[in-house]
């Protein structure tokens, strides 16, 4: 590991991008349960790790909340 960086999307903590080597090769370790899937990715842009990152939180955390909606009792709003 030469270097690291936190990755938070809309203030959560969900991982962190270690820089593997000199030609800015970065590998993901997922700490959020909704970006597990991209774990160990490695990528060679940073910007596109973050990106990915980002699209792949907020897809799944746009589907717990529906599926929360779905647990509601009947008659509830």
């Amino acid at each position: 590991m030469l270097d690291s960086q936190v990755i938070e999307i809309d203030g959560i903590f969900v991982g962190t991008a270690i820089l593997v080597d000199r030609n800015q090769t970065h590998r993901f370790y997922a700490t959020h349960d909704n970006v597990r899937s991209l774990h160990n990715m490695i990528v060679p842009d940073m910007t596109a790790l973050k990106h990915r990152v980002a699209q792949t939180f907020r897809r799944m955390a746009r589907c717990d909340m529906g599926a929360l909606g779905r647990l509601r009792p009947q008659g509830q709003a």
